[in-house]
C-alpha cells in the first residue's frame, strides 16, 4: 500500500534535515595536457562531481584551474587516481560542512536591523524592500514583475525620481542560489545609493539623472533552498518532466543561441537549459520587463561569484559585438577603479574567451535584444573560499564592486543618447 504524505507534512520533514557536507572536499587540479583534461572528465563520469569552476565537466581544458567537490566516500579513490597519473592537485576545502558553518563570522550588530554586513535569508530581504520604500518614498519603488514556480513574488526595485523616460541600468544579482556574495551586493549598493545621495557628488548626479532597476535575488526558490535545504544548490527549483531531478539553470534559459550546447540537455546537470527557451517563470519575468522598458534601459549588470573577473558579450561565440572596444575599455577602468581601494585584481574580456562558453545566457540575451552595454561581474574569491565566502568579506567586496559599477553607470550617463 503507498502512502501519500500531506504536501505540508512533507515540508516539514525535508526542513528538519538540510543535506550535510561532512569532510566533503573542494579539489583543485592544473590539467598540464590533454591526457590529465581528459582524466578529470573520465573521474567525473564516474564520480559525483560538483563543478565550482568551470561549472562543467566539458568546460575542462589545458592549463584552466579546474575546482570540484567531492564527497568523503569518493575523496581518497580521486586523491589516489589523480596521484597515479602524477596530477598535482591542491585541496581548498577540507571539510565543506566547518566551512558552510564558518561563513557567518560577523556577530548582528542591533537584533532586528537589517545589516548589510551579513547574508540575508529571503524573509529578511523582503522585509528590507519594504523598509527602503518606506524609509525612501520619493526614491524607491518596489515592482512586482511576476512570481516563481512556488509562488514566491519576484520584486525590482526602483531607485530614482519617477521619469520612465529616463536613461536607466538594469541590474539583477542571485540568479545561481549559491552565491550568496551576489544578493548582499545588491543589498549594499540600494542602501548605499539611498543613504548618499544629496552627499556624495556622483551618485547625486547619477540617481538627478538617471534610474536603476535592482533585481535584489532573482533565483528566489533557490535562494531559499541554499539557506534551508542544500547550501550547495545552484538552479530554481522546477520539475523537470519525465526526471527526478529538480531545476533548471537560469544563465542558460535564454532566448540565445540556446540549443547550442548538447551537454545543457540533460535535467539532471547544474547546467540543465530547461525544456524551450525561457521556459521558466523567472526568466519570463525579467525578460518581460526588460523588454517593456528597451527605451530607457541603456546598460544591463548582473552579479555573479566567483572567480574576480568582468565578463562582456559573448559566450556562445568567439566573434566579438560591434563595440567590443568600447566595452573593453570600460571593463579595464572598471576593474582599475575596482582594485585602488584594497587590490583586488580582476580579468576581464568576452565570456567565450576569457572563462568559458555558455549558451542561453542572461548577458548574451540583453545584448542581442539591443543593451549595448551589458556586463556580469565574478566577484570574489579566486577559490580559497569559493562560493563560501565568509561575511567578513561582505562590506570588502561590496565597497570595490561600487566602485566599478559607478564608473559603468557615469560612462553610460555621459556616453549614451
Amino acid at each position: 500500500m503507498r502512502f501519500i504524505l500531506p504536501v505540508g507534512l512533507i515540508a516539514t520533514t525535508l526542513a528538519i534535515a538540510p543535506i550535510r557536507f561532512d569532510r566533503e572536499k573542494v579539489l583543485r587540479v592544473k590539467p598540464r595536457d590533454e591526457k590529465q583534461a581528459n582524466l578529470i572528465k573520465d573521474l567525473a563520469q564516474t564520480n559525483q562531481f560538483d563543478f565550482w569552476y568551470p561549472d562543467a565537466t566539458h568546460h575542462v581544458a589545458l592549463n584552466m584551474m579546474v575546482d570540484f567537490r567531492v564527497s568523503e566516500g569518493e575523496s581518497q579513490s580521486i586523491q589516489s587516481a589523480l596521484d597515479q597519473n602524477q596530477m598535482k592537485y591542491e585541496i581548498l576545502i577540507h571539510n565543506l560542512q566547518e566551512e558552510i558553518e564558518k561563513q557567518f563570522d560577523v556577530k548582528e550588530d542591533t537584533p532586528g536591523r537589517h545589516s548589510y554586513a551579513k547574508y540575508n535569508n529571503w524573509d529578511k530581504i523582503v522585509a528590507w524592500t519594504e523598509k527602503m520604500v518606506h524609509k525612501h518614498p520619493e526614491m524607491v519603488s518596489r515592482i512586482k514583475i511576476g512570481t516563481t514556480v512556488e509562488d514566491n513574488p519576484l520584486y525590482v526595485l526602483k531607485i530614482g525620481k519617477k521619469d520612465e523616460r529616463r536613461k536607466a541600468i538594469f541590474m539583477d544579482c542571485g540568479i545561481h542560489a549559491r552565491e550568496w556574495i551576489s544578493p548582499a551586493f545588491c543589498q549594499w549598493f540600494v542602501y548605499q545609493a539611498t543613504k548618499t545621495y544629496g552627499k556624495n557628488k556622483i551618485m547625486t548626479k547619477l540617481l538627478d539623472q538617471m534610474n536603476f532597476y535592482v533585481l535584489p535575488v532573482f533565483n528566489v526558490d533557490g535562494y531559499i533552498w541554499s539557506w534551508t535545504q542544500n547550501r550547495m544548490w545552484r538552479k530554481n527549483r522546477s520539475k523537470n518532466q519525465n526526471s527526478k531531478c529538480f531545476g533548471t539553470d537560469l544563465n542558460r534559459n535564454f532566448n540565445v543561441s540556446w540549443n547550442s550546447f548538447p551537454n545543457t540537455r540533460s535535467p539532471c546537470t547544474e547546467i540543465y537549459r530547461g525544456p524551450a527557451p525561457e521556459s521558466e517563470k523567472e526568466t519570463k519575468a525579467i525578460t518581460a520587463f526588460i523588454r517593456n522598458h528597451l527605451n530607457s534601459v541603456t546598460a544591463y549588470i548582473t552579479i555573479h561569484s566567483y572567480s574576480q573577473a568582468l565578463l562582456l558579450p559573448y559566450g556562445y561565440t568567439t566573434e566579438l559585438p560591434g563595440n567590443h572596444k568600447e566595452l573593453a575599455k570600460i571593463a579595464k577602468i572598471s576593474i582599475d577603479a575596482l582594485s585602488t581601494l584594497y587590490e583586488t585584481r580582476y580579468i576581464y574580456g568576452p565570456i567565450a574567451s576569457t572563462i568559458y562558453p555558455t549558451s542561453g545566457s542572461s548577458l548574451d540575451w540583453a545584448y542581442n535584444v539591443g543593451i549595448k552595454y551589458t556586463f556580469a561581474f565574478e566577484l570574489r574569491d579566486k577559490g580559497k573560499f569559493g562560493f563560501l565566502l565568509p561575511e567578513s568579506q561582505i562590506k570588502p567586496t561590496c565597497k570595490e564592486t561600487m566602485l566599478a559599477v559607478k564608473f559603468i553607470a557615469k560612462y553610460i550617463l555621459k556616453h549614451t543618447s
